[in-house]
């Protein structure tokens, strides 16, 4: 019933933006704990998130909770979502976490760290398959991010301060 809902609730979000692409997206569980809901994709469903030409900038992050330089850089993307109007910039933190541990650190640590941010756990197995297709020079090492609008993007395999990734970030804008 949680996925059907998230089903609807995503496909009239993605189609009340009058000139924005409609977009299906299908997850393949979503979990969810006192507010806190973070679907899960496999990279076939989560790819279309590279390619959205709405208009819209994004801000696309590959992270994980047992990643301490990610974890130094989340802040500052927080700040990006916070300063900068949805319909301007949407920031999406990639987990990588393995699934089993979704309910035992990923949740608990963003209901500590009080994320607001898009979050999605992609779990593909097959990495080195996906790896090259976010960007062909990504060795796979995280953090790593991706900021876009429409045919404009640049990738960054390294952290940031906040600073250096607003002075990206408006590369783009």
């Amino acid at each position: 019933m949680r996925k059907l809902i998230l089903y609807i609730g995503l496909a009239v979000f993605l189609s009340n933006c009058k000139g924005e692409q409609q977009i299906a997206i299908e997850a393949s569980n979503v979990f969810s704990d006192k507010g806190v809901e973070i679907p899960v994709y496999d990279f076939e469903n989560f790819e279309h998130l590279l390619n959205i030409n709405d208009g819209k900038t994004r801000v696309i992050n590959f992270w994980a909770t047992w990643c301490k330089p990610c974890v130094a850089e989340l802040p500052y993307f927080e700040l990006i979502n916070s300063r900068y109007p949805n319909k301007e910039v949407e920031v999406i933190l990639v987990s990588l976490d393995l699934p089993n541990h979704v309910e035992s650190k990923l949740i608990p640590f963003v209901k500590k760290q009080r994320i607001q941010s898009k979050i999605v756990l992609l779990d593909d197995p097959d990495a080195n398959t996906w790896i090259p297709k976010v960007n062909e020079n990504w060795s796979g090492s995280i953090p790593a991010t991706i900021i876009y609008k429409g045919n404009t993007s640049n990738f960054y395999e390294r952290s940031f301060t906040y600073d250096e990734l607003e002075r990206e970030l408006k590369k783009i804008l």
